[in-house]
């Protein structure tokens, strides 16, 4: 069996969660954060469109974390990461930190928004 170290470049890979909070590189973030090879920052939710809209064309995909559970991501803010080609893929947030961290030791251009559970 052959084993391969995981190097995560720039990005910090989702280490955990809980209530309120994410952990991403060691760092504990509280409420909603964006994280990907651009840092890791916080953001205000579904109505801040703007630092989503700045990766454009850094990354291939975004995936978007709604929570405990899957939901719909309002539609103007669908609409706006659309007309922009932004490449979305929504699920609850559990999921989305794990398929961002394999895609991520990948080496693959994402990205991640999340709403706390």
């Amino acid at each position: 069996m052959r084993l391969n170290e995981v190097v995560f470049n720039d990005a910090k890979p989702v280490e955990g969660y809980g209530p309120g909070f994410f952990r991403i590189g060691g760092t504990v973030v509280q409420g909603p954060v964006i994280t990907g090879a651009m840092g890791t920052q916080a953001w205000s939710g579904f109505d801040d469109a703007a630092p989503l809209l700045a990766l454009v064309g850094k990354i291939d995909i975004l995936f978007l974390g709604m929570g405990a559970e899957i939901a719909h991501v309002p539609a103007a803010l669908r609409r706006q990461l659309d007309d922009a080609g932004l490449g979305l893929e929504v699920m609850s947030s559990p999921a989305a930190s794990r398929t961002y961290n394999v895609l991520l030791s990948e080496g693959r251009r994402v990205a991640l928004a999340m709403i706390p559970i």
